[in-house]
């Protein structure tokens, strides 16, 4: 790529796949670079999740008093592990304050625009593309086994609902009634009526083939490895497959992008946050909809002939390896919760990195420093179902459109850098 014109991505998962979309849909020319593979990090493994009946960050009211709690336990759904490491400590310092009320209550609003915005391109895309994922609109189900829980459940939905997302409390038995797989000791849940669950994998991947088809130069196992500026702006990409000279540069390589970006003087404070999921053959009474298993923290979700339980939220650094321990908590939460979960018939586990900022929100921008650069990372568990409308503002800001919401509350400086 030597043209002056065109537009470098950096990252393949969902949220530089989208980006690439809506810039080739209008007709500029993208190439898309990635060190592994399209899809290979948290987009092909996730929950599959569309969730605005979710649009809570990550630190609130007592979350902090909790993590304490689960910190000395490695098979915790919150789990830091012990180590030495100045980044992490002013992440937990920056995170902590805002683990309050106030910063609570004012990034709801704009995770819950993000996501209901999503969904509806979700649709429209799914729709308009043929893309085959195992796309289902049917709404969640949280699932309490404790009375303490279920108690936590009233206020949960009593608060929601003051900010208009649809969700409705159920006793036991309505439960049963919707997801008959339910166990029976279940006390009650929360159906959360807005909300869809899809095949990651299958729409990332197949989001892809149509960026090809409209122009778009893919480039896997491409890794960035410098970069050369001249007057607040990227002039020169090095990687392993050559320099390019882009016009405009989108950096979208999650938990990556914080090492990426101080290769450019760019900072933002992120941390890298492991998940899994284990993914195995679907029972024949297995769930309709996706399950929030509340108290164990563990996300249940149908793909097709598959059912994928996921979970955890694990600040151990840019470390993959799996952890069976962990592995083993999530497949003993399904087994608590429903009464038959096909976990004999494992077909995948899977360990990814989310990208963690201390707010709870994404960082959706252009940097101070540099004229053609914009960030898109930060998503933390949310970035399938912020993705296509993360890749619709980056190219909007891009192509100097107005964009379709207000991103003020994602700056990639607002934490001073």
């Amino acid at each position: 790529m030597n043209s002056n014109d065109d537009i470098l991505i950096i990252g393949g998962g969902i949220i530089g796949v989208s980006t690439a979309y809506y810039l080739t849909k209008q007709g500029h020319k993208v190439t898309l670079v990635d060190k592994g593979d399209i899809c290979a990090g948290s987009s092909y493994g996730n929950a599959g999740l569309i969730c605005p009946c979710h649009s809570t960050p990550i630190p609130g009211p007592g979350v902090l008093t909790q993590g304490v709690k689960w910190l000395f336990d490695s098979e915790s759904p919150f789990y830091i592990k012990p180590r030495f490491d100045p980044a992490l400590l002013a992440w937990l310092w920056r995170f902590q304050a805002h683990c309050n009320q106030q910063d609570f209550h004012q990034a709801i609003p704009p995770l819950r625009d993000m996501q209901r915005a999503s969904l509806r391109l979700f649709d429209e895309l799914i729709r308009q593309e043929g893309i085959d994922c195992h796309y289902e609109p049917v709404g969640g189900l949280a699932l309490f086994k404790t009375e303490h829980g279920f108690k936590k459940a009233r206020h949960e939905v009593d608060e929601m609902q003051r900010f208009g997302l649809r969700m409705a409390l159920l006793d036991g038995q309505a439960v049963r009634d919707l997801e008959p797989t339910v166990h029976p000791d279940i006390v009650g849940g929360i159906h959360y009526q807005e909300d869809a669950h899809l095949d990651p994998a299958m729409f990332v991947y197949q989001l892809a083939e149509i960026v090809r088809t409209q122009g778009a130069t893919l480039l896997t196992q491409t890794e960035v490895t410098g970069f050369d500026t001249t007057e607040q702006r990227v002039t020169g990409v090095r990687t392993t497959q050559g320099v390019f000279h882009p016009r405009q540069v989108v950096l979208a390589a999650g938990a990556w992008s914080t090492t990426i970006a101080r290769n450019l003087g760019v900072k933002f404070p992120m941390q890298p946050a492991k998940g899994y999921s284990v993914t195995v053959k679907r029972p024949p009474s297995g769930p309709k909809m996706h399950l929030h298993l509340s108290e164990a923290k563990v996300a249940v979700t149908p793909m097709g002939p598959h059912l994928r339980f996921g979970g955890t939220l694990e600040l151990a650094g840019l470390d993959t390896s799996i952890n069976q321990r962990r592995v083993n908590a999530i497949l003993r939460a399904g087994a608590a919760y429903l009464i038959e979960t096909g976990v004999a018939d494992v077909v995948e586990i899977w360990s990814g990195m989310r990208p963690c900022s201390p707010d709870g929100l994404p960082y959706i921008g252009r940097t101070r420093t540099l004229d053609n650069l914009i960030v898109a990372t930060g998503h933390a568990m949310l970035g399938l179902s912020m993705g296509p409308i993360t890749g619709k503002l980056v190219a909007q800001i891009l192509l100097e459109q107005q964009p379709d919401l207000d991103v003020a509350a994602f700056a990639v400086n607002r934490f001073g850098r």
